[in-house]
């Protein structure tokens, strides 16, 4: 530290000394810290592309406008204004700026908004798959479910929804019949009613009388506008089942940290995310509740963006279904996906449910199932499921000839009638598959890698 005089003070004749900080700020940073890495990393990385539509709000680089965003991220600073004032106090980020002045949160907001981050997180993937840290071998996937900036009781409910707008449907089949009578023309729309009586001079107020064919345009105008937003909902919608007004995209799930311990709907996000060698790969932001839907887009996103198939996929049994078994075969994926009843499975009570399909004995070429009482239960029809994704499944029903006076029924079923199952011989033999990978050596050994991103790469997030 140098230290040089420059102000005196008068009254006691002593000098003041003013500290002046180095000019070379790298001096204050340790060897090891992680500002050091970031900056390293960043540097390496061909950078083009990475801002939508350019920036030009700016002197200070895109290379450093990058390293202060992410530095911010990775110190919990997520606020444009939070980072500009660490850009003013704190040496990391003077270090980062390299002389640069510090940007105003305007030109951090700015910069964020303009950011294509799907771009980087592929570019920062290729470069550790050319740094031998990924080998693209198997892929961890796994979800949460995170609450959306939106308010809480601003829902739209699908069903409600379609039933407001069917009463709305009589209640303006039964208007414009009205409409038909007092005015002796037949109008087909609401538009048409209101460009009939579309008059210049309207009364409002106290005292005033409203005419006939003002309130009646009023009418018409209350069932058009009405009419317009539910179908804007349904068209939002899709195939959900609610939407939040101030986030359209956002649906109501129940999330696991409830902060009113109510088990109260909350409109949020499904987030996925695919991890390997404890990094991020990929993400995949969706609107459904469930991961079972998720599955496919998130693996069409990673090809995409990484350029790269994984080998092994790896997930719990929310992922599983028939359409997401398919979908792994035909892409030559290996599937590590366990069973919804693996565990159960396993389990006394299970074993002892004799009523289970698993439980009974299958004779694959009489296609007939024998229960614990040795009744036969033959194939009666087939059927087909269609999914909310449009995938059709094929399930075939079996029947037992007869329950009467059959000892072990109360134990078996609760129906009236005779013993049903249902049967899909497609996702059976590829749910088998899956059991037999996870329970190999190698599908042992696949499992016991870590799921989740360790700290030295939390900047990779």
């Amino acid at each position: 530290m140098k230290q040089n005089i420059n102000i005196i003070d008068f009254k006691t004749k002593e000098a003041i000394y003013q500290v002046i900080l180095p000019l070379n700020l790298a001096l204050k940073i340790p060897a090891d810290d992680s500002v050091r890495l970031l900056s390293k990393l960043v540097d390496t990385l061909d950078l083009g592309g990475v801002i939508k539509g350019g920036f030009k709000y700016s002197k200070i680089p895109i290379e450093i406008m990058l390293k202060v965003v992410v530095y911010g991220y990775m110190n919990c600073i997520y606020s444009s204004r939070g980072i500009e004032k660490a850009c003013r106090r704190d040496i990391n980020f003077m270090w980062l700026l390299q002389g640069y002045p510090p940007p105003d949160h305007n030109t951090i907001a700015r910069f964020r908004v303009r950011l294509d981050t799907e771009n980087i997180l592929s570019k920062i993937t290729r470069f550790l798959k050319a740094g031998g840290e990924l080998d693209f071998d198997s892929v961890f996937i796994d979800g949460t479910k995170l609450e959306a900036n939106a308010n809480r009781y601003s829902f739209v409910w699908k069903g409600s929804t379609q039933k407001n707008l069917e009463r709305l449907k009589d209640k303006k089949a039964a208007f414009l019949k009205d409409i038909h009578s007092l005015y002796g023309i037949k109008f087909c729309s609401l538009q048409g009613v209101l460009d009939f009586l579309d008059l210049q001079e309207f009364v409002s107020g106290k005292g005033r009388r409203k005419s006939q064919k003002q309130r009646d345009y009023e009418t018409a105008l209350e069932l058009s506008e009405k009419e317009k937003r539910y179908e804007i909902y349904l068209k939002q919608l899709k195939a959900r089942n609610s939407l939040s007004k101030t986030d359209n995209d956002a649906t109501f799930m129940r999330l696991k940290d409830d902060h009113m311990r109510n088990g109260q709907l909350k409109p949020a996000y499904n987030i996925q995310v695919a991890v390997e060698n404890q990094y991020i790969t990929g993400t995949y932001i969706s609107s459904d509740r469930d991961d079972v839907n998720t599955l496919k887009p998130l693996l069409k996103k990673l090809s995409k963006t990484c350029g790269y198939k994984h080998k092994n996929i790896v997930a719990d049994a929310g992922y599983e279904s028939e359409e997401n078994y398919v979908y792994l075969k035909k892409h030559n994926y290996i599937s590590y996906i366990k069973p919804q009843n693996y565990e159960k499975s396993k389990t006394r009570k299970f074993k002892k449910a004799i009523g289970k399909m698993e439980n009974m004995s299958y004779d694959s070429q009489e296609d007939i199932f024998t229960c614990a009482a040795g009744r036969q239960l033959r194939f009666k029809y087939s059927g087909v499921r269609e999914t909310a994704s449009g995938y059709k499944r094929d399930t075939r029903i079996y029947e037992c000839e007869s329950c009467d006076n059959c000892e072990v029924q109360i134990l078996c079923t609760r129906a009236k009638g005779n013993k049903q199952i249902q049967f899909s011989p497609l996702f059976e033999s590829l749910r088998n598959i899956s059991r037999e990978n996870i329970t190999t050596a190698l599908g042992t050994y696949v499992k016991g890698k870590s799921l989740y991103p360790s700290r030295r790469c939390v900047w990779h997030t």
